[in-house]
C-alpha cells in the first residue's frame, strides 16, 4: 500500500492519554474516527489488524468441529420477552431498542434468544448431540462508562458461540473442551490470558469463567494463582456462599495464596445449564424417547477489546516518551514499511513492486519528508520492520530496522525481499 493513498500526514504526538496512549495514537493520528461516546470508524490498518484476528479465531474454532453460522442483529423484542429477559435488560437501560411500525426490535446485545430458537426444530435428538454454534458480528450496548477508547464502545464486534449438549457431564467436557481453545487461540494472537472465577449475573448458568490478560490498564482487580492459571475476580468474594463457591466449581481453596493483579476482561464463559431451553421450551429426543431440554453454554470474545489490548501492550518508546507500537507478526497487515530519499525512491518503488508480486503486504512511504519523519510514520502505524534505503546504503543494500526493540542490520535487497517473504509464512520474527 502507498502512504499517499492512506490520506496520512506527518503528525507530532503530543499530550497521549496517560491510560490509553497507543488508542490515543489511533486517535490523534485518525487511524479510528469518533463520532460519538463508544462509536467509532476504523481506518485501513487497525481494520486489517482486527481481520486478522477474526481469522486466527476462526481457525482454532473451526479445528474444534465448531460450526460458523450468522444471527440476526436486529432482533423482535417477542423473542427476548420469551426468555423473560427483556424487562431486565431495559430496566438495566443496556439494550438499544428500535421502535418500528412493524413492532419493537432489540438491537442485539447478545444472541441467548437468537440461538436458541436456531436450534429449534434442527436439534431434534439425542444422537445429533454435542453441537457447537459460533458467530463473529457486531452487538450494540448502551454503556454508560465508554471510557478506554475500544475497550468499552457502545457498539463493538463480538465473537460469541454457543454449546448444545444432552446432560450437566456433556455440558462441562464441552465447556473445558472450548476454554482450552481459548488458550491456544489467545496464544497465537500474542496475548497471555488467565481463566478468572467470576459471577454469572444476568446470563444465569452454572458458572462462568472471566477470560482476562493481566494488564496494567485493567479495570479489574483479580486474586491469581501462577501455578494453575486460574484466578478469580474480588468482586466473586461479596457473595455469602464465596468459600463453598469456589471450592466445589473452580477448586480454589485458599485464596491467601493468590497475587493480586490488574486485569482486562477480553472473553467470558458459561455453563448456563437449561435456563434458556427451559423458559423457551426448545427440547430435544432423548434415549427413552423423552423431551428435554438442552445443556448450553455460552461463550463469547470482545474482539474489538482484543484489538484495543494488542496495541497497548506492543507500545514502544524513546525517552520514557511513547512514539508508537509494534505490532505482532500473527496480526500486522504488513510486515515492512519502505523508505527512501528522493534520490533513490525508483530503487524503493522497485522493492515495492518485487514484495506486489510476490503477494507480500508492505507499504512504502511516498509522502514527502525526511527520513527521520517517514521512521516516525512507520512507528505511529506499528508496522514491524522499516527498510530504510538512504545515503549511508550501497548500491543494492539497505537497512531493516525491527521497530520493537531497534535492532539494525543491512542486508541486500534481494535477502530482505526473501526474509520478509519467509517472515509471513512462519509467522516469526527475523533474527537480527
Amino acid at each position: 500500500m502507498r502512504l499517499s493513498k492512506m490520506g496520512m500526514k506527518n503528525i507530532k504526538l503530543s499530550n497521549l492519554d496517560e491510560m490509553y496512549p497507543a488508542q490515543d495514537i489511533l486517535m490523534q493520528t485518525g487511524q479510528i474516527k469518533q463520532y460519538g461516546s463508544g462509536v467509532y470508524a476504523y481506518d485501513n490498518i487497525p481494520l486489517k489488524v482486527q481481520d486478522n484476528i477474526e481469522e486466527i479465531i476462526k481457525t482454532h474454532f473451526n479445528k474444534a468441529d465448531c460450526i460458523e453460522v450468522q444471527m440476526p442483529i436486529i432482533q423482535q423484542a417477542e423473542i427476548w420477552k420469551r426468555s423473560g429477559r427483556y424487562d431486565q435488560y431495559q430496566e438495566e437501560g443496556v439494550t438499544m431498542i428500535s421502535e418500528t411500525d412493524k413492532g419493537t426490535y432489540c438491537l442485539a446485545p447478545t444472541a441467548e434468544e437468537a440461538i436458541t430458537i436456531f436450534a429449534e426444530n434442527r436439534i431434534t435428538s439425542h444422537k445429533q448431540l454435542p453441537v457447537v454454534f459460533y458467530q463473529i458480528g457486531p452487538k450494540f450496548r448502551n454503556e454508560i462508562r465508554n471510557r478506554g477508547y475500544l475497550l468499552r464502545g457502545k457498539e463493538f464486534l463480538m465473537f460469541d458461540l454457543y454449546s448444545f449438549d444432552k446432560d450437566e457431564e456433556s455440558m462441562i467436557k464441552t465447556y473445558n473442551k472450548i476454554k482450552q481453545v481459548y488458550f491456544e487461540t489467545f496464544k497465537e494472537i500474542g496475548l497471555d490470558i488467565v481463566a478468572v472465577a467470576a459471577d454469572n449475573g444476568s446470563m444465569g448458568g452454572k458458572n462462568s469463567e472471566e477470560i482476562m490478560a493481566l494488564s496494567k490498564i485493567g479495570e479489574d482487580t483479580i486474586l491469581f494463582d501462577k501455578e494453575t492459571n486460574q484466578g478469580l475476580n474480588v468482586e466473586i468474594l461479596e457473595r455469602e456462599d464465596a468459600e463453598s463457591y469456589l471450592k466445589e466449581n473452580y477448586h480454589i481453596e485458599n485464596i491467601k495464596k493468590l497475587k493480586e493483579e490488574k486485569a482486562c476482561e477480553l472473553g467470558h464463559i458459561f455453563a448456563l445449564g437449561t435456563k434458556y431451553s427451559d423458559s423457551m421450551d426448545i427440547k430435544f429426543i432423548d434415549e427413552q424417547n423423552n423431551r428435554k431440554p438442552f445443556y448450553m453454554g455460552c461463550y463469547g470474545i470482545g474482539v474489538s477489546r482484543v484489538l484495543g489490548l494488542i496495541y497497548e501492550n506492543n507500545i514502544i518508546k524513546e525517552n520514557e516518551n511513547v512514539v508508537g507500537y509494534s505490532l505482532p507478526i500473527s496480526v500486522t497487515p504488513y510486515y515492512l514499511y519502505i523508505i527512501s530519499n528522493d534520490k533513490k525512491k525508483e530503487i524503493a518503488q522497485n522493492m515495492y513492486n518485487q514484495f506486489l508480486d510476490k503477494d507480500v503486504e508492505v507499504i512504502i512511504d511516498d509522502v514527502k519528508g525526511s527520513i527521520g519523519e517517514k521512521i516516525r510514520n512507520a512507528k505511529i502505524l506499528g508496522i514491524p520492520y522499516i527498510a530504510i534505503i538512504g545515503n549511508n546504503t550501497e548500491e543494492g543494500f539497505a537497512e531493516i530496522e525491527r521497530t520493537k526493540d531497534g535492532a539494525k542490520k543491512v542486508m541486500k535487497i534481494e535477502e530482505i525481499i526473501e526474509t520478509i517473504e519467509n517472515m509471513k509464512k512462519t509467522k516469526k520474527d527475523i533474527e537480527l
